[in-house]
């Protein structure tokens, strides 16, 4: 790794430079003398799609913003690496954010058929070039979602559906564009030019964009308020020991920069109710021969950045740690639950590679992490040549698998198990829940 790694990395997620490309983004926009225009990628089988859509319309009339609509279909497989598992939560996580939204949304998935998707898109397609798009979109995605099959039929032309093969290179051209402008998912908004194009995932990341609409005075409407939502802090149980004795498990990588922000916050979690927690690290995606195109690492890194501000954690300075890295942070892992300090072991590593820039490849990198969490080097490294480390992070990863989870960090707290760190509320609401009923 370079020396200067970790100078760049913090220069691309700084708050300085993205206020600079966002101002001559702004300055371009002015001097063409173009509307603020988000560009909204939707899914007709994406739930996260059809909850973002019931939100537009209120966006459009709180902010002067214009919307250009691009529907896809098929989604990049080399961003997936478990796709089925992959929409199970989606539709669960989904049915959440609905319920904290006060959206519509269905207690089964829809039973679709691959002709009912592509019709449905091809409809969606033909709508971009209308006009109308969002009534139209907002019908088709309602009757889709609720198992509507004969009021769908009729809200898709005959015509479209018979020849939607005539729809493939639009759609081609939709799917390439948001491939080429860097990103993989849909109910994805997009807003602005380069270098100040910015992405926003769904409901889970639209107060940032309603940061940035409001910070440059594109708010029309102050009687609406805005839309983004956090979700209600759970009316807290007092701070005693777990009747119920159930930990909070976290599935974790040392080169998942979501996994810091994670651990982070599941400590302060299991520290807020006295409860254990228990950390399984896994081996990263990359070093299980699985792909992560580099635009998924960027996109996360800077998300990151965002996240790590929202929740006052250091981020950004950082020396990426796969490989030898990963491999010498797991190396000590047994030793450091010895000691009774797994835990402070990995938030040190974790801090200290992508925060402080520490290069843990090598010694004096690996030396000062250790000295971080308050353990002795000489007695770690002799360690660091030990890999019997592999056999229980494949096991970790079984045990992840198991629980229908296949990404980190991953959390579980009895039989709830969610996916990503954002959604530590949902996990809260569970343990508050349960120590309400014991107490009562």
């Amino acid at each position: 790794m370079s020396f200067l790694t970790p100078y760049v990395l913090n220069l691309v997620s700084s708050e300085r430079l993205q206020n600079w490309q966002r101002a001559l983004a702004e300055f371009r926009r002015k001097k063409a003398k173009k509307p603020h225009t988000v560009t909204v990628f939707l899914r007709i089988s994406d739930p996260y799609s059809y909850i973002l859509l019931q939100v537009l319309e209120r966006l459009s009339e709180r902010y002067s913003i214009e919307f250009g609509f691009r529907t896809i279909l098929h989604l990049q497989e080399d961003m997936y690496p478990a796709p089925e598992l992959w929409e199970k939560n989606a539709f669960a996580d989904s049915a959440y954010l609905a319920g904290i939204y006060e959206l519509d949304f269905p207690d089964t998935r829809p039973v679709s058929s691959a002709q009912q998707n592509l019709s449905a898109t091809a409809q969606l397609l033909h709508a971009e070039l209308q006009g109308d798009y969002l009534p139209q979109a907002l019908a088709i995605f309602n009757a889709y979602w609720h198992d509507q099959i004969k009021l769908l039929d009729s809200l898709i032309d005959e015509r479209i559906s018979r020849n939607a093969e005539c729809y493939r290179h639009h759609l081609l051209a939709n799917e390439t564009l948001l491939k080429s402008k860097g990103h993989y998912l849909s109910a994805m908004l997009h807003y602005g030019e380069k270098p100040g194009g910015e992405w926003y995932w769904g409901l889970s990341r639209l107060e940032f964009l309603e940061q940035r609409l409001a910070s440059i005075n594109a708010i029309k409407n102050y009687d609406i308020a805005p839309i983004s939502i956090h979700p209600p802090a759970p009316s807290k149980a007092p701070k005693r020991a777990n009747t119920a004795n159930k930990p909070i498990i976290i599935y974790w990588s040392a080169r998942s920069p979501y996994s810091y922000l994670g651990l982070v916050r599941a400590r302060e979690l299991s520290e807020r109710y006295s409860l254990d927690l228990i950390v399984k690290p896994v081996l990263p995606m990359v070093m299980r021969r699985m792909q992560v195109p580099q635009t998924k690492g960027m996109y996360i890194f800077k998300d990151t950045k965002r996240e790590a501000l929202k929740h006052s954690i250091d981020f950004g300075f950082s020396a990426d740690p796969l490989g030898a890295g990963v491999e010498r942070c797991y190396a000590l892992f047994e030793h450091a639950v010895s000691l009774n300090k797994g835990n402070v072991y990995l938030e040190a590593f974790a801090r200290s590679v992508w925060a402080e820039g520490i290069d843990a490849a090598t010694d004096a990198g690996m030396e000062k992490i250790v000295a971080a969490a308050g353990l002795d080097w000489s007695l770690a490294k002799p360690l660091l040549a030990d890999d019997s480390w592999r056999n229980w992070a494949q096991e970790n990863l079984l045990d992840m698998y198991d629980h229908g989870l296949w990404g980190v960090p991953s959390f579980r707290y009895g039989q709830l198990a969610i996916f990503g760190q954002d959604r530590l509320d949902r996990l809260e609401h569970a343990i508050v829940g349960e120590l309400s009923e014991h107490k009562s």
